[in-house]
């Protein structure tokens, strides 16, 4: 949802830079790999040791590496490839999971019940993109859900760097928030592929 209304005008807003990106010689592929190392290792330091809101500081700031590959790609002279589309989903994949077990870390070492809450947004953040990919592989679209890559970012970030802040339960609340979606969505995509294999 906040990709479609937001990234058409985000994406407009970065295509100079995009552009200049491509002029000394960066490619997507290149600035995908940069981001996602920036993202692993600020949330793999900051993040286990409770250092919440400079992690995510620099989180948000390499995580904007996702806008910049696509968007180069697209106005490159080869466009957008294959092995780019797999590599950045791939790589995205591994970032969110990282945020997410970084996240863990502090909270089992603790014993803190809200752990459980943290795996169980790990599993429907790999549950919803592999439906939705092994439903494409049967020739169903399935980009259904109320709470898509997009959002669950946004609403972990926020989270946590509010926690950062000291505000009361902002991590609790983000990660409730983050499981029940997460669990909407992998069910709403379920339905959607039960229904497109049951009429087809």
């Amino acid at each position: 949802m906040i990709s479609s209304v937001l990234k058409p005008a985000v994406t407009r807003l970065i295509e100079p830079v995009a552009g200049f990106a491509l002029r000394i010689g960066l490619t997507p592929n290149m600035v995908t790999m940069i981001g996602a190392v920036g993202v692993l290792a600020s949330a793999g330091y900051f993040y286990p040791r409770e250092d919440y809101f400079i992690g995510t500081l620099f989180i948000c700031f390499f995580a904007l590496s996702d806008l910049f590959d696509g968007t180069m790609a697209r106005i490159s002279h080869q466009g957008a490839s294959k092995w780019g589309g797999f590599l950045d989903s791939t790589i995205d994949r591994i970032t969110d999971s990282a945020i997410t077990i970084a996240i863990l870390i502090p909270l089992i070492a603790a014993d803190d019940k809200l752990s459980y809450l943290g795996l169980v947004t790990l599993v429907t953040g790999l549950l919803i993109p592999y439906i939705r990919a092994k439903a494409e592989s049967f020739g169903i679209d399935c980009s259904v859900g109320i709470a898509e890559r997009t959002e669950r970012l946004v609403i972990i970030l926020t989270a946590v760097g509010f926690e950062g802040l000291n505000v009361p339960y902002a991590l609790a609340i983000g990660l409730w928030i983050l499981a029940i979606l997460g669990v909407i969505t992998v069910v709403q995509r379920i339905k959607v592929v039960r229904v497109g294999l049951l009429t087809s």
